[in-house]
Formats: C-alpha cells, sequence, structure tokens
C-alpha cells in the first residue's frame, strides 16, 4: 500500500454482502438501518468497495459483523472477505469479526485469521452479539489479540442495527457503553482499542477514556460530522488531535457525503490530515508496510 498516495483511510467500512450473493443480517436488521440512515439498501461486495475507494484515493478497513450466535443469521466468512481484500492491497485493509460467545474456537480463529489470512485487526458489535467486553470470560479473547499485536475496534453508543423495530430487536445499547472498555485498555495496555463513533449517549465518557489510555482511539464514522456533539469537535481540535480517526460507516454513511460536511467543521489545518489519514497510519501499525 502505497500510503503518500492516499488522500484518507477510512477506519470503518462494513461488508454486507459476499460474493455469492449472501447478506450479512436479514432484511428487517439491513432496511432498518438503512431507514435509520437516511440510506437507499445498498450492498456492495469487496471487489465494488475497492473500486469505490480506489476512484477516491482512499483507502478502507473492512468488515463484516459476527452476529450469528446472536441473531441466527449466518455470518458472512471472515476468510473470504481476507481472500477477497487481498486481491486489492492497494486500497483495502482485511479486519476479521469473532463473536467472543465463541470462547477457544474464536481464540483459535483469530490467530488462523492473523497468521493465514493476513486479517490486521478485528471488529466487535456489543451491543448485536450481546455482551460486556468487560467481562471477565472474554478476557482470553483480548489476550491473544494483544499478542497478535492487532487492534479490536469495538462499536460503541447507539446504533442504527435495530432501531425503529419493537424493543429494538431485543439490542440492548448498554453493551456499548464505552466506560467498559475502560477496563479492557486499562488490563491490556499493549491492545489497541478503537471505539467506533460519538458514543451518544456516553461522549463525555468516550473522550475521558481515549485521553487517559495511550492505547484507545476514537473512530468518527456513522455520523455526518454536522451532526458531531460540540465537546467531540472540541477534543479532536486540541487534547485528542493524535487520537480521533477518519471512518464513514460505508455503504450506509457514503465517505464523500463525510468529507464534505467534514469540510465545513471548524478543524485546524494541522488537525486535518492527522484525522483523515495520520492517526490510522499510527493506530493500525501501517507505517512499515
Amino acid at each position: 500500500m502505497d500510503l503518500h498516495s492516499l488522500v484518507a483511510i477510512d477506519i470503518h467500512v462494513h461488508v454486507e454482502a459476499d460474493l455469492h450473493g449472501h447478506l450479512s443480517m436479514d432484511d428487517e436488521l439491513l432496511e432498518a438501518a438503512a431507514a435509520y440512515f437516511k440510506a437507499e439498501p445498498h450492498h456492495p461486495t469487496v471487489p465494488e468497495i475497492a473500486a469505490h475507494y480506489r476512484a477516491q484515493q482512499m483507502a478502507a478497513v473492512v468488515f463484516t459483523v459476527d452476529a450469528e450466535m446472536a441473531t441466527g443469521h449466518p455470518t458472512l466468512s471472515n476468510e473470504e472477505i481476507a481472500e477477497a481484500a487481498a486481491q486489492h492491497p492497494d486500497v483495502l485493509i482485511p479486519f476479521g469479526s469473532i463473536d467472543p460467545a465463541r470462547g477457544v474456537s474464536g481464540i483459535r480463529a483469530a490467530r488462523r485469521l492473523v497468521e493465514e489470512h493476513g486479517v490486521r485487526g478485528f471488529k466487535f458489535h456489543p451491543s448485536i452479539q450481546a455482551f460486556e467486553p468487560n467481562d471477565r470470560r472474554h478476557y482470553p479473547l483480548w489476550a491473544e489479540l494483544e499478542s497478535l499485536g492487532v487492534p479490536a475496534l469495538f462499536h460503541t453508543g447507539q446504533t442504527g442495527i435495530g432501531s425503529g423495530l419493537p424493543g429494538g430487536r431485543g439490542i440492548k445499547l448498554r453493551y456499548s457503553d464505552p466506560m467498559l472498555l475502560d477496563d479492557v485498555a486499562a488490563d491490556f495496555p499493549g491492545l489497541t482499542v478503537i471505539m467506533a463513533h460519538p458514543s451518544v449517549p456516553w461522549q463525555d465518557a468516550a473522550i475521558s477514556v481515549a485521553q487517559h489510555k495511550a492505547n484507545v482511539y476514537i473512530d468518527l464514522s456513522g455520523w455526518s460530522p454536522k451532526y458531531f456533539p460540540p465537546q467531540l469537535v472540541r477534543a479532536a481540535n486540541t487534547l485528542l488531535r493524535t487520537k480521533v480517526l477518519f471512518g464513514s460507516d460505508y455503504p450506509l454513511l457514503t465517505p464523500e457525503r463525510w468529507v464534505a460536511d467534514f469540510a465545513k467543521l471548524e478543524i485546524r489545518d494541522e488537525v486535518r490530515p492527522l484525522i483523515m489519514k495520520d492517526n490510522a497510519v499510527r493506530a493500525l501499525g501501517l507505517a512499515g508496510s
């Protein structure tokens, strides 16, 4: 990957469809998410994502969410996503996703995905996967990721998945409180933790954790920048200028829309390149790539 030729690295891109036509979630959840984001349902494959980002001169971190145990819907293959991403190494960075409830088999899968399939990190969604990140039962998985030297990206705050459905389809927001990740970051100081999204209604907590823990970052995906909480904008401009990462949440929010709205935000000129690319290079360990 030629980092110098890239204008940005999008840390948060979902693969919602594989090359066989299978989708990452059932129709009801996908339609509810599209309605929440006021977006047309759109499920690009890995090659289509690569083409989209190549045209933007951007790289993208791509992943699915392993929610099969919680939802009953078959998860997309981590291996297939990694292999497809490997065909586009100039613009794609593959992450895996493992439900912590998979236990020892999930730990073994994590090592295999990194060592045999080139996966560079892992995505977790505590609300959809229904787990508390600081539950000691999941610590062996965090220890494995720490030993592998790959980051863990956790959804935080509210979610468009299940939004507006009766009972939110049983999805509980409390699992995505960023304070639960403070324990993880403290107990695994060698593990890079990325808190995804403006963490509404816990934005102040997320800022505190990212400021206090050197191994914690915040990605700005899932929200148009024009809706960012003001305290997040202040922190990104100052004390968290090296800890905040560009992310879109594509395909629900396009990088083009995110960047256009970000351009109107009062962000210092010297901070913009940090958010758009430089911080991600450090967080993902890409400098030697």
